[in-house]
C-alpha cells in the first residue's frame, strides 16, 4: 500500500467524540430530507437557481472577486455589470455554469483525475488569463494567501506541494479517496473532509483551487446521497465564516507531513458548515429559512413587506433606499418563491406577503 494511503488512514483515526455527534446530526437531517418529499419540482427548481447565483457569488468573493449576488443575477440574465472587471465576470460565469452542470449530471459522473481536470477547464473556460494552464496541473510553484473582505492579500497561509510532486500526490489522493469510499473504511463525510483539505494542501492548479474545492464538495456530497446540496449554498456559509475557514485550514495543514498530524480543527469547521447546510435544508421544508436564499438588499425588501399590508415598488424604494431596478428584481424573486403576491396591474401594481408566509 502506498505511503499516501497509510497516512490518510492514520490521519482519520481517533476523531473526537463531539465531531461524531455532528456527523450523526447531519445524517439524521439527511434522512429527514430524503423521507420528506415535501417540496414540489417547481419549488426545487427555483431554489436551485437561487443557490447557483448565491454560490457563484460567494465562492468567487472568497477568492477576492467583488460581484454581489444581485450583480451575479444580473450577469446571468444577460444584463450589463460594467463596473466590475472582466475577470470577475468571467470567473463567476464559469463557476455558475460548472456548478449547474454538476447539479444536473452528477449521477453519470465518477471521481477521477480526468474529471477533476475537466472541471478545472470548465471552471476557467471564460478566464482569458488562464487559457494556457486551465485543465492542467501546475508547472510552477504557488502559495496560499488569505484574502480580506476588500479583496486584498493579507499574508501567506502556507507553502503548497512542489510542482514536480503534484501529479504523484494527486494520484495518491484520488485513488485513496475512491478506495476509501468503496471499502467504507471511514464515514463518507470524513473521507470528503480529508479530500478537500489535502486537495487544498496540494493546490494542484496554478489558479482556481479554492473554487475547485467547493465545486468538488458539492459533487461529492451528491454522490454520497446528501441530496439537499443544490438547495442550500455551502459556499455562502463558508463566506460568512471566512476567517474561521482560513484559521481551520492553517491549524491542520501546518501539522501535515509531520509525526503528529491533526485534522481535527479542519474537521470541526467543515462539519459545522455541513451541519448548518443540512439544518437550513430542513428549515426550507417548513419555509422557515427564506432568508438563506436572499441577498442583503432582497432581504431588506422582504422584511419591509412583512411590516406593511401592501406596497407599491416606489414605496418600497423610498423606505428601503434601494434602487428601483433592484427592488423590482427582489420582487420578481419573491413572487417566484411564492412568498409575495401581485395586486393590480400597470401603475397600480402593488405587492403583499402571501398568507402564511410571514
Amino acid at each position: 500500500m502506498a505511503k499516501g494511503f497509510v497516512d490518510y488512514d492514520k490521519r482519520l483515526q481517533g476523531v473526537p467524540g463531539p465531531l461524531w455527534t455532528k456527523i450523526a446530526n447531519i445524517d439524521e437531517l439527511k434522512g429527514q430530507w430524503v423521507a420528506s418529499g415535501a417540496l414540489s419540482p417547481q419549488i426545487l427548481g427555483q431554489l436551485k437557481q437561487s443557490v447557483l447565483i448565491t454560490s457563484a457569488g460567494a465562492s468567487t468573493r472568497i477568492e477576492g472577486a467583488k460581484l454581489s449576488d444581485d450583480d451575479v443575477e444580473r450577469l446571468m440574465r444577460g444584463l450589463a455589470v460594467n463596473k466590475f472587471t472582466d475577470r470577475d465576470q468571467q470567473e463567476v460565469r464559469g463557476y455558475f455554469e460548472l456548478l449547474e452542470n454538476i447539479f444536473d449530471s452528477w449521477k453519470t459522473l465518477s471521481l477521477s483525475e480526468n474529471l477533476i481536470q475537466h472541471f478545472h477547464q470548465e471552471l476557467l473556460k471564460y478566464v482569458e488569463k488562464d487559457s494556457l494552464h486551465r485543465g492542467n496541473y501546475k508547472k510552477t510553484e504557488n502559495t496560499v494567501i488569505m484574502i480580506d473582505d476588500a479583496g486584498n492579500s493579507i499574508g501567506t497561509l502556507f507553502q503548497t506541494t512542489p510542482a514536480y510532486l503534484t501529479a504523484k500526490e494527486m494520484q495518491e489522493l484520488v485513488e485513496w479517496t475512491k478506495q476509501a469510499y468503496d471499502r467504507k473504511s471511514h464515514h463518507p463525510l470524513l473521507i470528503l473532509a480529508n479530500f478537500v483539505i489535502d486537495f487544498l494542501n496540494i493546490h494542484p492548479f496554478q489558479d482556481g483551487n479554492g473554487r475547485m474545492s467547493r465545486v468538488l464538495t458539492n459533487f461529492m456530497l451528491l454522490k454520497q446521497g446528501y441530496l439537499y446540496a443544490p438547495y442550500v449554498s455551502q459556499e455562502k456559509i463558508i463566506e460568512t465564516h471566512k476567517v474561521d475557514y482560513y484559521v481551520a485550514l492553517r491549524k491542520s495543514q501546518k501539522t501535515f507531513k509531520t509525526e503528529h498530524e491533526d485534522i481535527a480543527p479542519w474537521l470541526d469547521f467543515f462539519l459545522s458548515v455541513l451541519l448548518q447546510q443540512a439544518q437550513a435544508a430542513i428549515d426550507l421544508l417548513t419555509g422557515a429559512n427564506i432568508e438563506m436564499l436572499l441577498s442583503p438588499k432582497q432581504l431588506a425588501v422582504w422584511r419591509y413587506l412583512q411590516q406593511v399590508d401592501e406596497a407599491a415598488p416606489g414605496q418600497i424604494q423610498e423606505h428601503t433606499a434601494i434602487a428601483r431596478a433592484t427592488v423590482n428584481q427582489a420582487l420578481d424573486k419573491l413572487v417566484r418563491l411564492k412568498k409575495v403576491e401581485v395586486l393590480g396591474q400597470g401603475r397600480a401594481t402593488r405587492y403583499r406577503v402571501q398568507k402564511g408566509s410571514k
